[in-house]
């Protein structure tokens, strides 16, 4: 630090110092990363029942909930998604639509947080529950997940199920991911749109 750099960031195998040519303006490095991402499932089967999970620690232990997961570096949304409800509870899905996402800061590790609620069609029914994470999973009717105390003690928790009820009941529309191209490079991204 003698040397005018200063501390930017560290990741598993290295560590980031930064160094402002000229001295006399000010620096326009560009922050780090400052999001953490995750995902809720809404898994609804044929019988109008959502998919629940009871993890065996954090702050929901023994509340029925939906599968939830953090997005890995470089993995899109919607495969996270699907990776996570497989993850969780052996169940192979197919991502359906975007429902809503909801922003928070100063949550994991001091950085703001990014949680996106999917809705995903399953394509097997029988559960097969991870048992280093998941203490119980279910398939439970959407009407009692809903009016579960736990869910309707969290204003946001209600306005999730309240949406995971429209979206049952065909009166919510979400957003598709449309697998698309940036740029000249013709990078493959996707696009989350409700209306082409």
């Amino acid at each position: 630090m003698q040397e005018g750099f200063w501390y930017h960031h560290a990741e598993a195998t290295y560590l980031m110092l930064v160094y402002w040519i000229p001295h006399e303006i000010p620096h326009t490095f560009p922050a780090y990363a400052s999001h953490r991402i995750g995902i809720g499932a809404f898994v609804l089967n044929q019988d109008g029942q959502v998919l629940v999970v009871k993890e065996k620690s954090g702050d929901m232990t023994g509340t029925w909930k939906l599968p939830t997961g953090v997005v890995d570096e470089g993995e899109d949304i919607c495969m996270a998604a699907v990776r996570e409800v497989k993850e969780e509870t052996g169940i192979e899905t197919e991502f359906v639509e975007l429902l809503a996402f909801r922003q928070s800061h100063k949550s994991f590790f001091g950085k703001s947080d990014l949680f996106f609620i999917c809705m995903l069609k399953p394509l097997n029914f029988t559960i097969n529950k991870q048992d280093a994470e998941i203490e119980e999973a279910k398939w439970m009717p959407m009407e009692e997940y809903a009016s579960k105390s736990k869910v309707n003690q969290s204003e946001l928790s209600k306005m999730i199920a309240n949406i995971c009820v429209a979206k049952k009941e065909e009166q919510y529309t979400g957003f598709s991911a449309i697998l698309t191209t940036t740029g000249h490079s013709a990078k493959k991204c996707y696009l989350y749109s409700n209306n082409i």
